[in-house]
């Protein structure tokens, strides 16, 4: 057990090493690895509203932070952080500085390669069935194990080598995906893509027409359920009801873009408000703030949310 931890540290270390080698610099850059990124953290950033994609985050230095619902779920080098589903939450990094950076990595996770890996684990197990009463956990953290760690190492190390990256890039995320589905996260992963996963299709289906007025009856007949059951798995789900699921959408998708640039009226006009004296209620009872006032005194930030 200790040398397996000394190698899981060694792997560590040169996974780190590789970032910095990249990232000498704070910063958020893609990598030539389609859905990879890399971060460098360098000053402490509140929690600000942002929109988590399926994704995974692990952490070589430093801590970060993500609130969902009021639920902070803090995480260093010792977890990783599964997002199995579009998810409204605040994201920071309030401990980060010149001394103690947060470096990690970014990997989104293509919805098909899970889906496809989630039915192949479940047929060589035996059978694909899976329980549709359990719904998929919204944000987990997992220790990090050896099929992860040497799967994150593998899939960098291609960053080195042009050809490789290009011959062996996409096999590397398949196994980084496997490891992840086979992890202590794993459950919560094979729920969100596997048989049963109606409550992350709906969220697909909000994402994708937030513009519109979506509502819950929507989401619910697009995945084939009854209201009441639907509210209950979805809460269950993302620990939301699905009215409040679909605000905290549509204002953090706007924080977003008035941090970016937009102004006040573009960016409800973008989530769907029709009415902007609505918008700007909703806004202020979620943010404290009125956009206008939050607009002035919010600059827009780089850096990893």
């Amino acid at each position: 057990m200790k040398v397996l931890c000394q190698l899981e540290c060694m792997t560590k270390d040169r996974i780190k090493n590789l970032i910095e080698r990249r990232l000498p610099e704070a910063g958020l850059v893609d990598t030539a690895l389609k859905g990879v990124q890399l971060f460098r953290v360098t000053e402490a950033m509140p929690c600000v509203p942002a929109v988590y994609e399926p994704t995974v985050v692990a952490i070589l230095s430093g801590t970060k932070e993500a609130v969902l619902d009021g639920e902070h779920h803090v995480y260093g080098s010792d977890k990783y952080l599964l997002c199995p589903m579009t998810l409204p939450v605040e994201a920071g990094t309030p401990q980060a500085s010149e001394e103690d950076p947060l470096i990690g990595v970014v990997i989104a996770l293509d919805p098909r390669i899970m889906r496809e890996l989630t039915m192949e684990i479940g047929t060589a197990a035996g059978g694909n069935r899976q329980s549709r009463d359990s719904a998929p956990s919204a944000l987990a953290l997992a220790s990090w194990d050896g099929g992860f760690t040497q799967a994150l190492l593998r899939l960098l190390d291609l960053l080195d080598n042009p050809v490789d990256l290009e011959v062996l890039g996409q096999g590397r995320l398949r196994e980084l995906c496997y490891a992840v589905l086979t992890g202590e996260a794993g459950a919560a992963a094979r729920r969100a893509f596997g048989v049963g996963n109606e409550i992350a299709r709906s969220i697909d289906y909000l994402s994708t027409h937030l513009k519109e007025q979506v509502t819950i009856d929507d989401m619910a007949d697009h995945v084939g359920m009854s209201r009441a059951v639907f509210h209950r798995r979805f809460k269950e789900a993302t620990t939301m009801s699905p009215i409040q699921f679909v605000k905290s959408m549509r204002l953090n998708n706007a924080a977003m873009k008035i941090a970016e640039g937009k102004t006040v009226s573009e960016a409800a006009w973008d989530v769907g408000y029709q009415s902007l004296s609505q918008f700007s209620r909703e806004f202020k009872r979620m943010y404290g703030q009125p956009p206008r006032q939050w607009s002035h005194d919010r600059q827009a930030t780089t850096g990893v949310a």
